[in-house]
């Protein structure tokens, strides 16, 4: 994943300054499931902005369920087509934090907009990769099929790309990670 000069993710258990604060729920290690309640993997570890001060995604460790799917998934059209094919070892993907919903009763996170169709799709990455303005945007055009933004504009000073509501997590309840 490119675009190292703009780099503005950062997995939260790498960051020793940031944790997750003692009044939110830490979902590490609960199941994901899809809009039709079909597990897609379990959040593994949790990514932030810096400039947002957020988390703004979760990394979701897939189920081989979505492996054996056996899509081979691709970005959308951006002058040209841009294929891709996910790799031996590429068994994770992530989740905007507004685009879930954490049933704390029952210690799972779902993501009621998204289906496992979608999940198999997306592209996956390992364990541990950087992430980038280039995958962000892949994974944002995956999960909002025909959006259109400008990817040059992800991670400007004002960090508007993270102000979406896709990144708003405020909508599953009293409280956000």
């Amino acid at each position: 994943m490119s675009d190292k000069k703009n780099k503005v993710i950062y997995y939260l258990d790498e960051l020793s300054d940031y944790k997750i604060a003692s009044d939110y729920t830490n979902i590490k290690g609960w199941d994901v499931r899809d809009a039709d309640n079909r597990v897609i993997g379990k959040v593994d570890r949790l990514l932030v902005n810096k400039q947002a001060l957020r988390v703004v995604y979760v990394d979701v460790e897939v189920d081989h369920t979505i492996i054996e799917e056996g899509h081979d998934p691709f970005a959308g059209d951006r002058s040209g087509v841009h294929e891709f094919l996910n790799k031996d070892g590429d068994n994770h993907l992530i989740i905007p934090i507004g685009m879930i919903m954490i049933d704390e009763e029952n210690k799972i996170v779902r993501s009621n907009q998204i289906n496992h169709r979608t999940f198999a799709k997306t592209k996956r990455f390992s364990r541990g990769t950087e992430i980038y303005a280039d995958y962000e945007a892949d994974v944002f055009r995956s999960y909002n099929e025909g959006a259109d933004f400008d990817e040059s504009t992800m991670y400007d000073d004002d960090s508007s790309f993270y102000k979406r509501k896709e990144f708003d997590g405020s909508h599953y309840g009293s409280r956000r990670l």
